[in-house]
């Protein structure tokens, strides 16, 4: 039987970001990554579905220098961001977060990002098999190696693998972490209960459009968000300008969610009176684009799809992670990051970042058989940015129309007369209003203190 020091599950940002730091600091390690076709890839690869845009602070966050990264990858550079409300807006040209990176940010091409990842660890010396995927594993232990429980792995092809250290990142459909975490669970428990897709995830569809040059002209250097126009918690439609005149809209909704669900299905302005259940998300696009800019233009004709984008004739279906992490069961030799931990962030702001940068430190430490140390470490490099998202959620769950535009209305009088419009501030200066969304924010923030924000802790395991 074959047998390498590190086998990681997944090829995506945390997996590839995993095999490059555990070959560079000298251990044998193989990924291993199912890969699926896209229009805009020749072979099949990662599931790179196309993120939202990187913010100038995330940059830090993935631990790299913003100049390494190609330039083929960026396209374009923004300027700021646009929250819209049902009857107000808010226009944000900061992070108001210490960062490297010049700019309020900029949108990337996915997939060369995740080729470009995966470069880097073909470079470091980690042999990438992408095509082979994992169909099982199994723990032992009570294995003699000197550094703890082994692992086998068996692949597609029917052969086995083992791996005295294993990282899953398969990504937020979890299709091996959570019956491979289930070996370490409490007899009436499952790593399912916490991270089932189904419960756990939203699903995200978008589509790749071209613009009309005066249209585009109005988001090419910033991303735009309708918030309190379709029901579901933080879900929401988008548009995120790309090369040329090509923009991505799409939008986020809860899976599984069904109209009679809805309380006030006539206040939000993507359902209509004759709607029998809730729209597909082509259909809330199709909507959307209509309500914005159906009296200037006919949507299909000039604002139409470009086919040869994203994984199927300019379209893309996927699912985003939208709870709340776990702890690893780091006693067994096991890492879990990026999407299939729970870090994508159950406010949806996008999780390559935290993705990568967790996926860098368990390979480190699997590396130099310290991984024991994963779960503090990987809190202390990505747990600012994981509170700060899951209390903005809670305080925002169980917002309707008419909370956007309060909310937006109240940033915007915080924002006052000031040119530094910023997207997460410490200065609340507008009232009782602003007040009380310190005082939510603050509440939920101390209540996930110290890590508490963890679903499973390590603790909670079993060997």
């Amino acid at each position: 039987m074959e047998r390498v020091d590190v086998a990681i599950v997944g090829g995506g940002p945390a997996g590839a970001s995993a095999a490059e730091r555990a070959s560079a600091h000298g251990a044998e390690t193989v990924l291993f990554e199912q890969g699926v076709p896209r229009e805009d890839r020749e072979d099949i690869g990662p599931d790179s579905t196309d993120a939202a845009g990187m913010l100038d602070y995330w940059i830090d966050i993935m631990d790299f220098d913003y100049r390494e990264i190609p330039d083929d990858i960026i396209h374009r550079e923004l300027a700021g961001t646009e929250f819209i409300g049902p009857n107000t807006a808010v226009e944000l040209t900061t992070t108001g977060m210490d960062a490297s990176y010049p700019h309020f940010g900029y949108t990337f091409h996915r997939a060369r990002m995740d080729d470009w990842l995966h470069e880097r660890a073909t470079d470091a010396g980690a042999d990438l098999r992408v095509g082979t995927s994992v169909t099982d594993l199994e723990t032992d232990l009570r294995a003699s190696s000197p550094n703890g429980p082994t692992h086998t792995l068996t692949l597609s092809s029917g052969e086995q693998l083992e791996a005295q250290y294993v990282v899953l990142a398969d990504g937020p459909q979890r299709r091996v972490t959570l019956d491979a975490l289930d070996q370490f669970t409490p007899p009436g428990r499952s790593v399912s209960d916490y991270l089932s897709p189904p419960n756990a995830n939203h699903i995200a569809y978008q589509e790749y459009r071209e613009f009309p040059d005066e249209l585009f002209a109005e988001f090419e250097d910033r991303l735009k968000f309708w918030w309190g126009y379709m029901p579901g918690e933080t879900a929401y439609p988008w548009v995120f300008p790309n090369d040329g005149t090509v923009a991505r809209v799409g939008l986020t909704m809860p899976i599984g969610m069904e109209l009679a669900d809805v309380d006030t299905p006539g206040s939000y302005k993507l359902l209509e009176p004759a709607d029998d259940q809730l729209p597909s998300g082509s259909e809330y696009i199709s909507r959307l684009l209509e309500l914005e800019y159906g009296d200037e233009y006919d949507i299909e004709e000039d604002i139409p799809i470009v086919e040869g984008r994203g994984k199927s004739k300019g379209t893309e279906t996927y699912p985003i992670s939208s709870t709340r992490p776990i702890d690893s069961p780091v006693g067994a030799n096991i890492a879990v990051a990026g999407g299939a931990m729970g870090t994508t962030s159950a406010f949806h702001e996008g999780g390559y970042h935290v993705a990568v940068r967790s996926g860098k430190i368990a390979g480190r430490l699997a590396a130099t058989d310290s991984l024991e140390n994963y779960n503090e470490i990987w809190k202390r490099a990505i747990g600012d940015e994981i509170l700060r998202n899951i209390s903005f959620a809670d305080i925002v769950e169980e917002y309707k129309p008419d909370d956007w535009d309060w909310a937006f209305d109240v940033v915007a009088d915080m924002q006052g007369d000031s040119t530094e419009n910023a997207l997460i501030s410490n200065r609340y200066s507008a009232g009782l209003d602003a007040m009380k969304i310190l005082a939510a924010y603050k509440k939920r923030k101390y209540m996930y203190r110290d890590g508490k924000y963890v679903q499973l802790a390590e603790d909670d395991y079993l060997y």
